[in-house]
């Protein structure tokens, strides 16, 4: 006998990643960010420099108008600039401002705070076995 599609391990998978977006996602909300905005500024400060919307696109595995809507939306809420690349006149950069670095910090400790209420319920070891498991997964190719 067939198991019924909801008890397949990958649709599993799917539905628990989608209520985790969902925590981690009211977790931000306060901040006037999403998942993805604190992506790309999770990139930026990570690089430590302005990044080519190129190199940001790649580092967030998205397409480049994705990428520019998300650059859009968060130079409106003044969270990056947009700047010509020295280098490639062809090319925009993307830099964290100050408000940005700000709001990047204060995303972090939400994050870091919805992480604890998702995983209270489960001993530290076993969330290490989670994580161990995912990246076997992720590297399976």
């Amino acid at each position: 006998m067939n198991k019924p599609a909801c008890s397949r391990p990958a649709i599993q998978l799917l539905r628990t990643a989608h209520a985790l977006e969902s925590r981690l996602e009211e977790g931000l909300a306060p901040l006037g960010l999403s998942v993805a905005k604190f992506g790309v500024l999770a990139n930026l400060a990570a690089a430590g420099e302005p990044l080519p919307l190129r190199a940001l696109a790649e580092r967030a595995a998205c397409v480049r108008s994705n990428i520019t809507q998300l650059i859009d939306r968060l130079e409106a809420d003044r969270l990056v600039l947009r700047a010509p690349d020295p280098v490639d006149r062809r090319s925009i950069r993307a830099e964290l401002t100050e408000e940005g670095r700000a709001r990047y910090e204060k995303g972090l400790e939400a994050l870091q705070q919805a992480e604890s209420a998702v995983f209270a319920h489960m001993a530290p070891r076993d969330v290490e076995s989670l994580v161990a498991m995912l990246e076997s997964l992720r590297n399976a190719g």
